[in-house]
């Protein structure tokens, strides 16, 4: 009886352990930097995000898409690592909440929103206090100002063009994220090299009442 409950328990964690790590798989949001399409802070119900890890296997990143990254080396500060405990059971329930989706994981990874691809040249701002990418503002309904901030509060930066095989990204809570402006120094530094990107935030699955698709706006003007 228990060698059976056992072996079906071993069997759901492998298969769920090779699902996240090849198909998709649900990280928890650990930060603000992302509000108020990713809900996370300290002490709440963080938000549950379902990242997909196939589409960019087949397409390529797209602006105003959310993705998940591993942090580049410039990259000091993170979002989703939290340390393991010391004590062997304590450190594997950790590690096994985190492959199912209810704890941080204890890796270098971040969320943002990409504003720039390679080749672009991004900067901010223009008279309207908006992000400029190729010349041209962005359209940006997804970004959420704090109560006391707007727009006008945009910090500027100088235009910064983006090297190949990389993108510019931010989060959406700007006057709460650290992102391209600032990660490595700010600039080139901050980019992130597409071969660090995990996967395309699709779905918030939990908690039940913030159900919802992750917004793929493109800021971008057509054309």
């Amino acid at each position: 009886m228990w060698r059976e409950v056992l072996y079906v328990a071993l069997t759901a964690v492998v298969l769920t352990a090779l699902i996240q790590a090849f198909v998709a798989r649900v990280y928890v949001i650990p930060s603000a930097s992302m509000e108020n399409t990713l809900h996370g802070c300290t002490g709440c119900e963080n938000d549950r995000v379902l990242v997909d890890k196939i589409t960019y296997r087949f397409g390529d990143v797209e602006p105003g898409e959310v993705v998940v990254f591993r942090g580049p080396e410039a990259w000091t500060s993170h979002e989703f690592r939290q340390a393991r405990s010391t004590n062997p059971v304590a450190g594997f329930v950790q590690n096994i909440g985190s492959l199912l989706g209810i704890a941080p994981a204890n890796e270098r990874d971040f969320v943002k929103r990409v504003i720039a691809l390679p080749g672009q040249t991004v900067m901010c701002c223009d008279e309207q206090h908006r992000v400029v990418v190729d010349g041209k503002p962005l359209d940006e309904p997804y970004v959420h100002w704090q109560t006391g901030t707007s727009p006008a509060d945009h910090e500027p930066f100088a235009p910064v063009r983006v090297p190949e095989g990389r993108l510019f990204v931010m989060g959406d809570n700007r006057m709460n994220s650290t992102d391209s402006r600032k990660q490595g120094g700010g600039g080139v530094a901050g980019t992130v090299p597409l071969e660090n990107v995990i996967g395309k935030a699709r779905y918030v699955v939990f908690p039940k009442d913030r159900w919802s698709v992750v917004s793929d706006h493109n800021p971008q003007p057509l054309g």
